[in-house]
């Protein structure tokens, strides 16, 4: 963060994370989320971007017609880390 906002909300966004995290080790929140859960939260062209993208993975139990879910830890991680000024496109960041 270069500016006092800027430091604000990252401080903000590492507390969110964290008491999240804490919910989900006590049981309180699930550790995954259905995808149909994670693109009503996030929207669903963002929660495919970043799986198109590699930035969060999806897990599939089983075959054909399993239901894919997702680390929820990793979907916050991105949510807060995504910023739209800085952001580099795939081939961008394959380039750097």
């Amino acid at each position: 963060p270069q500016t006092e906002l800027e430091f604000r909300n990252a401080l903000i966004d590492a507390a969110e994370i964290g008491a999240a995290k804490a919910l989900t080790e006590v049981g309180i929140l699930k550790p995954f989320l259905k995808l149909r859960e994670a693109r009503r939260l996030f929207g669903a062209a963002i929660v495919n971007r970043w799986i198109q993208e590699d930035l969060v993975h999806p897990i599939k139990d089983g075959n054909r017609n399993a239901s894919v879910r997702l680390d929820r830890m990793e979907l916050l991680t991105v949510a807060k880390t995504c910023n739209r000024a800085t952001y580099l496109t795939m081939e961008e960041r394959i380039n750097n």
